[in-house]
């Protein structure tokens, strides 16, 4: 029998599940491995990274993500609301992930506080769905107006704007998906029952709705929505959960996929990659090939034309054009949630056709960029994970962060062991991942054990353990990295490999008890360039990309970050291993200003850091330091005829300007500077001194990064000028100028500046105004 299990809110197929009623109608090639199945072993950085993420898990209170559900439903509340997104417009998201990362967790470890946990929140959810009588649970502000209006097709939406909610479906999506979890991973009926209840209420504010409404709600952000309805249809068998997920299905993403057009330049990358994974699981249950399409062509553009060398994707959230990477390093690359969703479309896809490919790219994305996504010390997520040179990664707060990268960090690093292992339909054996673990192969009787220091160390070994001889083929992967031949011994002796039509070395043999199988994966250095540019390369050490570590203090944009002054492009000649320190290699005579020392990406917390580097002629490197000296002899002469400097993002500062601003305008990094935006419909403002004596100009500094930012600015009340950023050139600050009335001026002596949002689009970034004397 061939039936579903929940991995993260995504379906994918697994042999003989009694807890799913609905088998595929498609040919499934591997089969995923139940999360209690699999145990991480000591000494790696996925179990400190698990070990870290369960310390965080319990060091939340329940309750307190409770709040505003119990707000909504007129209940007492138990504890105050946390910080961050949750006191805003997503309220209730972090609970859906929380309840999904304990569920998940609780299968990993057995730990009794997580189900005891569960139990708790699903038990306070149940009190809020009776309180509420409609079938729905939710924390969302203005949630009861917001999706009456939606009941009746009165639809005001963009792109994260749904009737004056911020994205209400993706929370509502959230959590179900936990509710969800809680019933796959826990086995709590009761998690079942309240799922299907807020399916029945989606059905009754959205089933009647003409095409016209349907599309113009789809227009604003909705999660995976389509993914957890169709995913409730394999639970249930009530195929209205399956018909109700099509009204998930959007035309301006979803029709261009199914037509094999890339619809994602321009659009942002986490709102749209939800689509492909719910498009894979209806493929699934129904054998569409238009889901099909859409899953299998969306992954291979977003992995061969939109993703970064770590395997994460996107810019400032937004997707550019195709193979266009060169000028999209920033401090806001790579959004983690956007990974997140990756690995599990990746897993779908495997599932279909388990393929080398697939596992290539979720072992780069899940060491480059998911597990470097954590703070290896505490367990605290990056939103971003950037990739400017000079960067910095900046890791969330406990308790007063919240975002979304958190919400799926938190899952992130509970389910490692998802897919170190599958089973194909032939009974054999998949080895994807390298990672220290134990595999309880029930329908074999089998005990497999995995134990390695990879990646420091170029070899795994595997001990099978069973009472009887069993007969099975071990499919483990090629790595793409291993450019030298990969061997392997079984008990001592050499055995030899042969690579099947999937990429994988396949050995069939009758494993008797305690067989030890060593394979040696011969690990080297070499770089890879950026899409758009040969000569802007990043280093990999096997799957490992590596960072160029620059101290622990912002470096100068010149001579604080070094490029390659060479003609010789193999980094074998002027890279030398570090003994004694896991990877790690030192530049020599190769760098200017200095040389320094790279290690792994993920290592990599505290410091400062390059990931690419940029091959340089002496003559264009001179170039470059003497356009830099004019740009610091232009601002000192700003600086000259300063008459008010206003730091914006910082909080003295923005509390000596009279900073005033709504809920959804947010301060940003970069370049080591912070800004400030205003999301659409949304405002700041601040006070600025002028000279009576003189004639003014305001100065405002944007970023070229932004890209075509329409907004008012006012002075006093009244309309100033409205802006049409077009952008510029990235990982640049730009000082635009607004020469000021005299009129102005004369009648006072300092100004209020308000930045409002009026065209749909967000502001774009201001990090400083000045007030300057002409």
């Amino acid at each position: 029998m061939q039936a579903y299990f929940c991995f993260g809110q995504a379906y994918t197929p697994q042999k003989n599940n009694p807890g799913t009623l609905v088998k595929p109608l498609i040919p499934i090639n591997a089969f995923s491995f139940d999360l209690k199945d699999v145990r991480l072993l000591p000494g790696s950085p996925f179990k400190n990274a698990m070990d870290k993420d369960l310390e965080y898990l319990l060091s939340i209170d329940p309750l307190r993500l409770l709040h505003r559900f119990y707000k909504n439903a007129d209940l007492p509340t138990h504890g105050e609301i946390y910080g961050g997104w949750e006191k805003e417009g997503l309220s209730g998201h972090t609970l859906g992930h929380y309840l999904s990362a304990c569920a998940m967790m609780y299968a990993g470890t057995d730990n009794p506080e997580l189900i005891r946990r569960v139990n708790t929140i699903v038990d306070e959810l149940e009190k809020c769905q009776i309180a509420r009588k409609t079938g729905y649970i939710g924390a969302i502000p203005n949630e009861d107006t917001i999706f009456a209006k939606v009941a009746r097709g009165d639809i005001k939406t963009s792109g994260f704007d749904l009737n004056g909610g911020w994205s209400p479906w993706y929370t509502v999506h959230k959590v179900m998906a936990g509710l969800l979890d809680a019933y796959v991973y826990t086995q709590n009926k009761k998690a079942l029952g309240l799922v299907t209840g807020m399916a029945d209420w989606t059905y009754n504010t959205i089933d009647h709705l003409p095409d016209s409404s349907r599309l113009k709600m789809l227009r604003c952000e909705y999660g995976g929505m389509n993914d957890v309805l169709a995913s409730i249809y394999a639970v249930t068998g009530n195929k209205k959960y399956l018909d109700l997920s099509y009204k998930f299905y959007d035309d301006f993403v979803m029709q261009p996929l199914s037509e094999k057009i890339d619809p994602m330049p321009g659009k942002h990358s986490n709102t749209n990659v939800p689509k492909a994974i719910g498009s894979a699981t209806q493929y699934e249950l129904t054998g569409n090939e238009r889901d099909k399409t859409i899953a299998s062509f969306f992954w291979q553009t977003m992995v061969h034309h939109h993703s970064y060398v770590i395997g994460g994707n996107s810019s400032y959230e937004y997707c550019g054009e195709e193979d266009k990477l060169n000028d999209r390093l920033s401090d806001n690359t790579c959004e983690t949630c956007n990974t997140y969703n990756m690995l599990k479309l990746t897993r779908h896809l495997f599932t279909w056709n388990p393929d080398a490919k697939f596992m290539d790219y979720y072992e780069r994305a899940l060491y480059n960029h998911i597990l470097a996504s954590q703070n290896p010390e505490n367990g605290m997520m990056c939103y971003f994970v950037p990739l400017r040179m000079g960067t910095k990664k900046s890791f969330s707060n406990p308790f007063n962060t919240f975002t979304c990268c958190v919400g799926t960090g938190m899952e992130n690093h509970a389910k490692y062991t998802e897919s170190i292992y599958f089973e194909g339909n032939d009974g054999s054996l998949f080895v994807n991942l390298f990672i220290p673990s134990q595999l309880n192969w029930k329908e074999k009787k089998v005990l497999l054990i995995q134990e390695t220091k990879f990646p420091d160390a170029g070899q795994t070994s595997f001990t099978i353990q069973s009472k009887k001889p069993r007969l099975f083929t071990i499919r483990i992967r090629h790595p793409w990295w291993a450019f030298q031949p990969v061997t392997a011994t079984i008990n001592g002796k050499v055995s030899s490999l042969a690579i099947d039509s999937n990429g994988y070395f396949s050995i069939t043999r009758k494993w008797k008890n305690n067989v030890r199988l060593e394979i040696k994966l011969p690990m080297e250095l070499y770089s890879e360039s950026i899409p758009d540019n040969k000569n802007r390369i990043a280093f990999l050490y096997g799957p490992l990309v590596l960072a160029g570590q620059l101290g622990d203090t912002i470096p100068d944009p010149v001579y604080g970050i070094p490029v390659l002054l060479t003609d010789d492009k193999n980094p074998n000649h002027w890279m030398n291993p570090i003994n004694g320190n896991g990877v790690a290699f030192k530049m020599h005579d190769i760098a200017q200003p200095f040389n320094t020392t790279l290690i792994p990406f993920y290592k990599t917390v505290d410091q400062h850091y390059t990931v690419y580097w940029d091959y340089f002629s002496a003559q264009d490197w001179a170039q470059k330091k003497t356009n830099y000296e004019e740009e610091k002899r232009i601002l000192k002469a700003i600086e000259a005829s300063t008459i008010d400097h206003f730091r914006i993002g910082e909080m003295q500062p923005e509390r000596d300007h009279k900073l005033k601003a709504s809920e959804r305008s947010y301060v940003s990094d970069a370049l080591g500077v912070k800004g400030r935006e205003a999301r659409t419909k949304n405002f700041f403002e601040f006070q600025m001194q002028v000279d009576r004596t003189a004639k003014n100009t305001l100065l405002l500094t944007y970023i070229g990064d932004d890209k075509d930012r329409k907004f008012d600015i006012l002075i006093n009340e009244k309309p100033f000028t409205t802006v049409e950023w077009k952008g510029g050139e990235a990982n640049k600050f730009f000082n635009i100028e607004y020469p000021l009335p005299e009129s102005l001026v004369m009648e006072n002596s300092r100004i209020t500046i308000r930045i409002e949002a009026n065209y749909g689009t967000t502001t774009a970034r201001i990090f400083g105004a000045r007030t300057v004397k002409n």
